[in-house]
Order: C-alpha cells, then structure tokens, then sequence
C-alpha cells in the first residue's frame, strides 16, 4: 500500500500573538508551512497579512512598540527567542517587498550585495552567483550585456526580478513575497508568477497577495486572514471552491475586502 510522505514542514508558528503598542494586531495564529509549496496569505487591507509575513524573518522587530509572543519554530528553533542568529536568520529567510527596491547601484552590485555581507569575495564566486541568480528569474539574458548598467534604469517589472535574484543570491532556503505583483502591469505579473512556480521546486515561498486569482494560480495552501486573527488555513482549491468558514466564502466570492 503506498504511502504519501509528510512534507516537511519549515515554519510551524504556535499560538502567535503580536501586539503594536496596546493594539493586538495578530491574535493567537496557528498554522504550518510546508517546504517546496508556496503558501498565499490572503485577507483584506489592515488584516495583519503583512504583519505576520514580516514575523517569520523578525523585520517586524524593527519598529520599537512591537510585542510578541508564542512560537515560530524554523530549523527546530523558536526564532522569537532572545537568542537568536538574526543575520543568519535573514540569509535563510530572504524578502521581496511590493514594489521593486534596487539599490541605486549596478545590477551586478545589486545581486552580490548580500554574498559579500556574508563574506563571499572571490569575483569568478560572485560572477557566478549573479549568473545563477539572474537566470533564475529569467534576468540574465535581458542584462548580461549590461550588468554594470544602473539597477534604477531598469523597468518595473525587471526591477522586482532583480530584486527576487537579490534574495536568491545568498542561498536561502524560505522567500517571502509581501504582494510583489502589486505595483505591476499584467504581462509582468505573469512572468513573475511563472517564476514563483519555477522557484518553488528549490525554495519554499510564502506570499502575501491581494489578488485572489493569483492566490488560486500559484499557491498550493491558503491562510484567510481576518482582523488579526487566521479564519481558515487548507489546500487553496478547497478554500477557493468549499471552505469551511462562511466569512471565507464571502471573502473569496467578493462579497467584502
């Protein structure tokens, strides 16, 4: 009899509460995501989405008011514990914001930005690595004649892509994606979504979206959010075609959000 065997699962978060200030923005979230899937986190505008997604890599530590607690387990650690490796944690977990973020460099500098904060000097590594990357988000044959070219003159959609090659460059193992086609024209957010599809052979990608189509194309699980807290967490198709919770429905049918 055949089995199916458990994925692994890279974060598991346990009762997670996180407060700005006395405002409790996310409330008591549980749920797991799984390696190799892409995991959309949807929900309308001040749901805590982009709260949360900045929990699992603790860039929602930077703003002075914030409080947590609970657990976000990663490599059979809890990352909210004081003890923990932060730049190891943001090597592994890397970032792709909204909106493309380019240094104001060269598309080269740009790429090898975080191998070299990591200690990578040798140019025929990093030439490889910019490569590698690069063609990873199918990049490399739009710029290789140009990689000296500043970052800034490239368009939107390629300016996201470089960005999503910046988080791959340092060899992580989780990408988070806060709404990463939202400042984007159709044909770009395609391509960019074609791309997440790719990637997640390699990398686990957990990614926050506004767009329930997009939700529905790309993701294997979904997690509802809801004033803070997580409504409902399952296999897209079923969150999209016969949730469980009526609040999802009516937010997947467009009934609010």
């Amino acid at each position: 009899m055949s089995t199916i065997t458990a994925k692994k699962q890279v974060f598991d978060i346990n009762d997670l509460n996180l407060w700005y200030g006395n405002s409790h923005a996310l409330k008591n979230i549980n749920f797991s995501v799984a390696e190799n899937e892409v995991t959309a986190i949807i929900g309308p505008s001040g749901c805590g989405k982009s709260t949360f997604i900045k929990t699992l890599n603790l860039m929602i530590q930077t703003i002075p008011s914030v409080k947590m607690s609970g657990e976000i387990m990663y490599d059979g650690k809890n990352i909210l514990s004081s003890r923990l490796d932060l730049v190891n944690l943001r090597k592994n977990v890397g970032m792709v914001f909204q909106k493309g973020n380019p240094f104001p460099q060269s598309i080269y500098d740009n790429v090898t930005y975080g191998p070299k904060i990591h200690g990578t000097k040798k140019k025929k590594v990093l030439d490889e690595i910019v490569e590698k990357s690069l063609r990873d988000v199918a990049l490399w044959d739009e710029v290789k004649d140009r990689l000296n070219a500043p970052a800034l003159g490239l368009s939107g959609g390629q300016q996201q892509r470089l960005c999503i090659a910046r988080a791959l460059a340092t060899k992580p193992d989780v990408i988070l994606m806060d709404e990463p086609t939202s400042a984007l024209d159709p044909i770009s957010t395609m391509k960019i979504e074609e791309l997440v599809l790719e990637l997640k052979k390699e990398y686990t990608i957990v990614m926050v979206t506004h767009n329930m189509q997009q939700a529905s194309r790309v993701s294997d699980k979904t997690a509802f959010f809801l004033m803070g807290e997580l409504v409902e967490f399952d296999e897209t198709e079923k969150i999209f075609s016969n949730p469980n919770d009526q609040r999802t429905e009516d937010y997947v049918s467009g009934r609010f959000g």
